[in-house]
């Protein structure tokens, strides 16, 4: 009774007899790596099916040919197969659930691998199209119903499948007057399934539902104790937590009613047809058309053909709910990657200028352009910085010179070579994105260096340290670079965190930087760390910096001004300030502000 409610969709989710067919066809080749193992695991489980279907012509065997004849050695035999018959049963069962779960895993392992690299190989514009809560369900409450079906469900509907035609096929054979005894329940049984698998999946999404609700409260609740206690909201916010948790427990009490009128069901059919059986065979026994031995075989085998039909029932809702997960992690495997590698692409030059040209960018889902019309060229060594109001571009702009987007209108070259003509990895090597804040994996310090150049050695490691001259205040950690650094960086201050961004980079040494203002979220004593780190990193490469503090832009060689769409102005720092337009107004607004902060 516990596996009955597993599995559900909703109307939106459930797949047509087309497109169900077109998602298990695409779920067999998935499994073709794995053919032979699940071959055997079948024949396994046919093998099984054969001895728990033998049980019962063995006891006919022992009556008919063993008691009532008293013939003590073939009842002996008898007794000695039943017995051979429940060893090998026991013994093809549990290699087919062994079999069976090792194919299963393994291609949940190999979709699990295919769905993440995926994901990992999409833009940033996928992302922007793509909910991130959606994208992580794809990744678990998708692929864990998949597991549902893989650790229990697919055994216990392939064993039924099995069972259910092998009683059919046994019982006809044994006595077909028996056999239409036996039909007499279909109409009940066929109904009361029918309906079942509609309740069910209804009670199912309806728990699902609520509990999701009730995880939800109860998350909000413990990550915002702080702000309740500081007002006081202890009593509401239990009182809405009860409403939820009170939602919950009455909708699993509503599908345990759903059960509670079906298995009595199918158990009140099994008792009729057992009593109806045995009536009609003892009525043909006494005539002399059947065996005693027959009619408890039959009698034992009707087992066979009730259980199978009631787990199947019971599966209907998994199987389907595991077909439309199946089908969204196959929608997501066919979406096209926008950054498309060149079949034959051109190799970038080790350093070069960066060219922009009549550049056009449209985010995908809207018609207004963000950036249209930029031509901008930035020498090979040049420091140019970026500045604007919020929303202007200045974000998109510096992505899509690094090509995290391609542009909609226009192009980027590096070198001479337009970006989308050569390897995104490759250019990877030359443009490298440093942003605002370190992201920290956990691990250690190297491991989370290492993420660059994946293989490299702890004295390589060390040497990119060195060279942005950090290398001393690392190795004063509790463990120098083996210090773990937990999920987030949380072992580490805000200034660590940016300095194992930095060295990251250094390590990668490349042609290009692009940066996102990495000390404007930092305090003045680390930030004087972290600017002589990075100062030593941009040292003879070109930079792209987004200057959110207008001192960062004064030390540039040239200022963009980004406003409405386009570069309103570009040139250096004083020539932009006596020029008295869009930058002035952005440094003289500025400069008001700091005066303020130090008057106050």
């Amino acid at each position: 009774m516990a596996g009955w409610m597993q599995g559900g969709v909703s109307a939106d989710e459930q797949l047509d007899l087309e497109g169900t067919k077109a998602v298990l066809r695409r779920a067999l080749r998935l499994v073709t790596p794995y053919r032979a193992r699940g071959i055997q695991a079948m024949v396994l489980l046919v093998l099984w099916t054969g001895t728990t279907i033998a049980g019962p012509l063995l006891v006919r065997s022992a009556i008919d040919d063993g008691i009532r004849p008293k013939d003590s050695d073939h009842l002996a035999l008898a007794v000695g197969g039943y017995l051979i018959a429940a060893v090998l049963g026991y013994v093809f069962y549990r290699g087919s659930i062994v079999t069976l779960a090792w194919v299963g895993e393994n291609t949940l392992r190999d979709l699990r691998r295919r769905v993440f690299d995926k994901m990992l190989r999409q833009s940033l514009a996928y992302y922007d199209r793509n909910k991130a809560g959606i994208l992580v369900s794809r990744m678990t409450s998708d692929v864990d119903s998949l597991s549902e079906l893989v650790q229990f469900g697919l055994l216990m509907f392939t064993a039924a499948v099995l069972q259910l035609i092998g009683t059919v096929i046994v019982l006809s054979f044994l006595s077909w007057q028996l056999m239409l005894c036996c039909l007499v329940a279909v109409p009940l049984v066929g109904a009361a399934s029918i309906k079942f698998q509609k309740d069910s999946n209804r009670a199912y999404l309806a728990v699902r539902d609520n509990i999701g609700s009730t995880l939800s409260a109860l998350q909000e609740g413990i990550s915002g104790v702080r702000l309740v206690q500081a007002f006081g909201r202890e009593s509401l916010q239990a009182q809405q937590f009860s409403e939820t948790n009170e939602d919950l427990f009455r909708s699993h009490m509503d599908s345990v009613k759903v059960a509670a009128w079906y298995l009595p069901i199918i158990e009140f059919s099994s008792t009729a047809t057992t009593a109806l059986t045995i009536g009609v065979g003892g009525y043909l026994s006494h005539q002399g058309d059947l065996s005693i031995g027959t009619v408890v075989a039959f009698i034992l085998l009707l087992q066979g053909l009730f259980e199978p039909v009631q787990q199947l029932s019971q599966l209907f809702n998994l199987v389907q709910s595991a077909t439309a997960s199946l089908d969204k992690l196959f929608g997501l495997l066919d979406e096209e990657i926008d950054l498309t590698e060149p079949t034959d692409p051109v190799t970038f030059p080790a350093t070069g200028a960066i060219a922009v040209r009549g550049l056009g960018f449209t985010y995908d889902g809207t018609t207004d352009r963000v950036l249209g019309d930029i031509d901008v060229t930035i020498a090979d060594g040049e420091r140019i910085a970026l500045v604007g109001p919020t929303g202007a571009g200045k974000s998109t702009l510096a992505k899509l010179i690094a090509r995290l987007y391609d542009p909609t209108e226009g192009s980027i070259s590096f070198g001479g070579i337009d970006l989308r003509d050569g390897s995104v990895t490759e250019l990877r090597r030359r443009v490298l994105v440093v942003p605002q804040e370190g992201y920290l994996f956990d691990g250690t310090i190297a491991d989370n260096i290492r993420i660059a150049s994946p293989g490299v050695s702890d004295a390589d490691v060390q040497r990119s340290l060195e060279r942005i001259g950090i290398w001393e205040r690392i190795e004063a950690l509790p463990d120098g670079l083996h210090t773990e650094v937990q999920e987030r960086g949380s072992r580490l201050s805000a200034g660590e965190r940016q300095l194992v961004s930095l060295a990251r980079a250094a390590l990668v040494d490349p042609a290009v930087l692009v940066l996102d203002e990495a000390t404007s979220s930092l305090d003045p004593g680390t930030e004087k760390i972290v600017e002589a780190a990075l100062e030593r990193l941009m040292s003879g490469r070109t930079v792209i910096a987004i200057a959110h503090r207008l001192t960062t832009a004064a030390r540039c060689d040239r200022v963009a001004v980004v406003a409405d769409g386009g570069i309103a102005e570009i040139g250096p720092h004083d020539e932009l300030i006596a020029l008295d337009g869009h930058y002035a107004a952005l440094y003289s607004a500025w400069s008001s502000g700091l005066n303020t902060t130090s008057t106050t």
